[in-house]
């Protein structure tokens, strides 16, 4: 007889358990690739190990940023420069680490801004020529500005950023 099975009195050899049944009774264990159901769901990000930190990711969106309103200002193509914010946007986000969601979430306005007066400078002619196509670059690119920071707090959001609001969370004496 072995340590894993017991004679019956009929002589037959039955397993015993190997667990012993849950509280609720002998439920059986979920299917493979479904998760139980006093488990949180999954969150939302990257299977990899490659994660950016706060600085590396404002970096990045920075030159997603400067070098896409470069080419446009190049090229006159806009369209692909102002997707490619929004694209890098997402990415960026996506592969950012959980402590450093804060940052990205505050930062994509400010950093199409620098990107924007950087990509002026280099290819403008003049002072007013600067602030005539800075104005003019972040009046026609505001929809994909307001794109590219919902798709920032969206994917936060979904990868369990929750913003502490001090004024809704301090309780009243």
């Amino acid at each position: 007889m072995t340590s894993a099975q017991t004679r019956t009195q009929a002589g037959r050899p039955t397993p015993t358990r190997t667990r012993p049944p849950t509280a609720t009774g002998s439920r059986t264990p979920p299917p493979p690739g479904r998760t139980p159901v006093d488990q949180p769901p999954p969150r939302l990000g990257p299977g990899g190990s490659f994660r950016l930190t706060g600085r590396g990711a404002i970096v990045a969106l920075f030159m997603v940023s400067f070098l896409g309103l470069l080419g446009a200002s190049w090229t006159g193509w806009s369209v692909p420069a102002y997707a490619a914010f929004v694209g890098g946007c997402g990415v960026v986000t996506y592969y950012t680490k959980a402590g450093s969601l804060r940052t990205i979430v505050v930062s994509p306005p400010l950093i199409f801004l620098t990107g924007c007066v950087c990509a002026e400078a280099v290819t403008s002619s003049g002072k007013f020529a600067i602030a005539e196509g800075l104005l003019y670059t972040l009046g026609t690119s505001a929809p994909w500005l307001f794109t590219g920071t919902a798709l920032v707090v969206v994917i936060a959001l979904g990868r369990g950023f929750r913003p502490s609001i001090p004024l809704l969370t301090r309780r009243h004496r």
